[in-house]
């Protein structure tokens, strides 16, 4: 709206009595901005009435605190992915070694999490902290939210033993009940299919534009510490890599079939 109106962010700045660097950095989201100062810059930039509406409702929204917010002590990189995901339009999920947070029953996410703070000791509170969030991040595949998502799971991840028999066999009823769900797809890339082009496990999230604004999509990489990449070379790398899998993947009807022999096979409690 500014270089629409022919303004610099020095001419800005000076009118409304300001630096250029904060206009400067309000435009590029490194501080947040008042009701107030917004009504002065659209005033300034001679707006339309509904372009005013809008980016007030927006302010508003940024302005609330988001529910990982409500947990003391988050890594800061946990509560970043917590907000990308939370605004998600899209997911595309591949995995290799364990199921996705998002898909885990509580018992398997409980194993997972206390077997790493078996490597990195972390005290009890933190361990239900950290349980609780992965919980309630779940809740987003649910109505009203239900995000898109779509999972790649390779064969072997059914196999990986969790914890005990019992709490392998829920899980994997579990990803049978999810996958029922319209907004899901679960697909299984089988022991014997081509592995050559599959990358370490990854998820990407794409975001619906709004008020006309388009964001970039974001890679997540469940490393130590966690990856956050917004490149765009990197994120269509992993678009292409995980359009090469589904190819490789069985259906989601034989994948569901495929989950439910297994756990009758190898998981019967």
């Amino acid at each position: 709206m500014r270089e629409d109106s022919g303004l610099s962010t020095e001419t800005v700045g000076r009118r409304l009595r300001w630096s250029a660097s904060k206009v400067s950095r309000i435009e590029t989201a490194r501080i947040g901005v008042r009701e107030s100062d917004i009504k002065r810059m659209l005033r300034l930039y001679q707006a339309e009435d509904h372009a005013l509406t809008e980016l007030l409702a927006l302010a508003r929204e940024a302005a609330r605190p988001g529910w990982w917010t409500h947990y003391p002590g988050l890594p800061t990189d946990q509560a970043a992915y917590c907000a990308l995901e939370d605004e998600a339009d899209l997911a595309l999920a591949y995995e290799a070694q364990v199921v996705p947070g998002l898909l885990q029953t509580e018992d398997y996410a409980r194993c997972l999490i206390v077997g790493w703070a078996e490597i990195v000791p972390a005290p009890p509170t933190v361990i239900e902290r950290d349980l609780q969030v992965r919980l309630k991040r779940q809740e987003i595949l649910l109505e009203p939210r239900s995000l898109r998502l779509t999972v790649i799971l390779g064969e072997a991840v059914l196999l990986h033993r969790v914890g005990d028999r019992k709490v392998m066999h829920r899980q994997l009823e579990q990803l049978v009940d999810l996958a029922g769900l319209c907004n899901i797809e679960l697909r299984i890339l089988p022991l014997d299919a081509d592995h050559s082009a599959a990358l370490h496990a990854f998820t990407l999230l794409e975001f619906a534009p709004s008020f006309e604004v388009t964001f970039p999509a974001v890679v997540h990489s469940e490393s130590h510490p966690l990856s956050l990449v917004q490149d765009e070379t990197v994120t269509h790398e992993h678009r292409r890599v995980f359009e090469w899998l589904m190819q490789r993947s069985l259906t989601s009807a034989d994948s569901v079939h495929l989950i439910e022999r297994t756990a009758a096979r190898a998981w019967r409690a």
